[in-house]
């Protein structure tokens, strides 16, 4: 794949006619809800919901306006250079984002999103979140990081990492819920990029940063943070009701599959008194799925108790852990009709979303000789026999985020699929793809203490032919060798004791200092995300084991027995060294003993720790 400055790569695009996709939308709505082809033909996704008699009260789009008749400002940015800010408006009115202008005005430097314009006449605009009860201060949001096309122009979503969010208070927010009023949302985010952390929502919230008791919240929630038990893979539409996201990252709730295309609508409709329902599509074809239409969940969230506020990228109490792309998105006053769902569904698709809708997505990087990353040919859309190759590294790449014992035990996978090695075979030179997980022997990788991955089936490692690091060279299987062209830091889980993974205390947070510990595995293959905790990559040039950009350390660079490891910044010390043997156990040079399990326990939360070594089970710790 070409991995483009993002204005080459968007231009890089087929692109649709404007007049097109009006008429397109035009058929639709007119048979959905009964309007008429002329009006219908201009018609945006708060025209229709004001049609139906559920206005909307809050209506944010970093790619387009909402009604059609709008034409303010969409969002402001600012400079890095000399700190200055200018509104991104409209081409037209009811038209498309004025990409053109931020690029204009952020060429030569870098550019940042500190406000959102509310379309409405409320002007609910939200700008950076603050600091509260569950987490620091937030971030603007990087604007040149989202490229993507919509109704055939350039534009730029919202890429919303850990510590990017966004909020207006309920003293300030105009029209919204409050108590048990009913209200409905939608929004188009990004299928392919999420994760397990609490919470990237968007919707109701409480007056302060605060927890205050179920109930008070009724937010979207697309993500992996979901029960063990749930099917299909996720990310999944959920409603966060405050201490509790269902259907069901609280409870198991296996009708919700969940939806994972690139561009996703989400909706949550809530009444207030005694039901809710969760929608969810996708944002280039077809229809709505009804995930969930039921009883609001037992305890206090009968009826609710909203407070009003807006949230987007955290959660109440500014949780903001968990990770979004976000595009569009509204909040109506009154719980909307199924048919003007189906009609915001319809001119949703008809605005063609296309492009890197991503920001990177569950898993870590492998990265190959040259420093380059292991990557699937084809931007993004991972189909079967996609070759697996080497290209540039990029942080909006999905395709260069793979999950270890994600899809099956002993595999490699990323987008859905597994690395896969062509037609079966086993021949130095056969190569490499991405195609359906089967767990057969063509897709079983054994990550080795050279830094080569081996394949057992075959008895050959993933190789890069003559070292070549130009972009586009696809990968093989060759004779494993221990030569620079076979080697590759990847991050995976490291099972231990009980079929336990060593994982770092805390819901994958960044800190020095932070237990290192067995815990069960949350991995798909047990119908959870993999957590990014308990991913570790050997990296065998300087032999440290590293998680969260952090280093599996001795603590205070002690050797005794029983010195506890904890994750730390990396600094190159003796207590940061790991030497993976050839009996499972991970020696730690500087001491002379092994990572152990103290006394073979198997409970969660087993703090890990230094000891002689011995070769008993305790110390028997598997890298796949």
């Amino acid at each position: 794949m070409h991995r483009l400055h993002p204005t080459a790569r968007r231009r890089s695009k087929l692109l649709a006619t404007a007049g097109a996709l009006a008429l397109v939308a035009g058929s639709l709505f007119a048979s959905t809800i009964g309007a008429s082809s002329a009006d219908a033909a201009t018609a945006s996704s708060c025209d229709v919901y004001g049609s139906t008699s559920t206005p909307c009260v809050a209506a944010y789009s970093s790619t387009r306006a909402l009604f059609s008749a709008y034409n303010g400002p969409l969002y402001q940015v600012q400079r890095a250079s000399d700190g200055a800010t200018t509104n991104i408006g409209l081409l037209a009115a009811g038209g498309y984002a004025n990409a053109p202008a931020q690029d204009a005005f952020c060429a030569g430097t870098t550019c940042t999103i500190p406000k959102i314009y509310d379309q409405t006449a409320n002007h609910n605009d939200l700008t950076v979140a603050p600091a509260g009860d569950a987490g620091a201060a937030n971030h603007a949001a990087n604007a040149a990081a989202l490229p993507v096309t919509v109704g055939g122009h350039e534009a730029y979503g919202i890429f919303m990492p850990p510590q990017v969010a966004y909020r207006i208070s309920s003293t300030l927010a105009k029209g919204t819920a409050r108590g048990a009023n009913p209200e409905s949302m939608y929004e188009v985010a990004s299928g392919t990029n999420s994760n397990n952390g609490c919470c990237s929502d968007f919707g109701n919230v409480e007056t302060q940063e605060k927890d205050t008791g179920q109930g008070h919240m009724d937010a979207l929630n697309l993500s992996t943070l979901n029960a063990p038990g749930s099917s299909g893979k996720g990310p999944w539409v959920q409603a966060d009701l405050e201490n509790g996201v269902f259907q069901g990252g609280t409870a198991t709730y296996t009708p919700n599959t969940g939806n994972g295309s690139k561009f996703v609508t989400a909706e949550l409709k809530n009444n207030g008194v005694n039901q809710f329902a969760l929608k969810g599509g996708n944002s280039q074809s077809g229809s709505l799925t009804t995930w969930y239409q039921g009883a609001e969940p037992a305890g206090n969230y009968s009826p609710m108790q909203l407070e009003g506020s807006i949230v987007l990228g955290a959660g109440g109490d500014n949780s903001n852990r968990g990770t979004q792309s976000f595009f569009e998105g509204v909040m109506t006053s009154g719980y909307s009709t199924d048919a003007a769902d189906n009609a915001v569904q319809a001119n949703v698709v008809a605005q063609n979303y296309q492009g890197v809708s991503t920001g990177g997505g569950p898993g870590s990087t492998i990265v190959g000789p040259g420093g380059k990353c292991v990557d699937v040919a084809g931007d993004d859309t991972g189909g079967n026999t996609a070759v697996v190759q080497l290209w540039d590294c990029s942080v909006l790449a999905a395709d260069q985020h793979w999950s270890g014992t994600a899809y099956g035990t002993g595999t490699l996978g990323t987008l859905g699929r597994c690395l896969d090695a062509d037609g079966n075979g086993t021949a130095n030179g056969t190569h490499l793809e991405l195609y359906d997980c089967t767990g057969g022997g063509a897709q079983q990788w054994i990550l080795q203490g050279d830094g080569s991955i081996k394949n057992p089936q075959s008895g050959r490692c993933l190789d890069d032919p003559s070292g070549n690091t130009a972009n586009g060279t696809a990968l093989q299987l060759y004779d494993c060798n221990g030569a620079a062209p076979q080697k590759f830091a990847v991050a995976v889980p490291i099972i231990g004791p009980g079929g336990k993974c060593v994982d770092v205390a805390g819901d994958d947070l960044q800190q020095n200092g932070q237990q290192v510990q067995l815990y069960d595995c949350l991995t798909i293959e047990t119908a959870q995300p993999a957590a990014l905790d308990q991913q570790w990559t050997i990296n065998p040039s300087d032999h440290t084991l590293r998680s969260l950009g952090r280093c599996l350390d001795a603590d205070g660079n002690a050797t005794a027995n029983g010195t506890h490891v904890e994750l730390y910044q990396c600094n190159g010390v003796g207590g940061q060294q790991w030497i993976p043997q050839a009996n499972g156990s991970i020696l730690n040079p500087s001491s002379g003993r092994c990572l152990d399990d103290p006394s073979g326990n198997t409970a969660n939360q087993t703090a890990l720790q230094l000891y002689d070594c011995n070769g008993n089970q305790a110390q028997v710790f598997a890298v796949n």
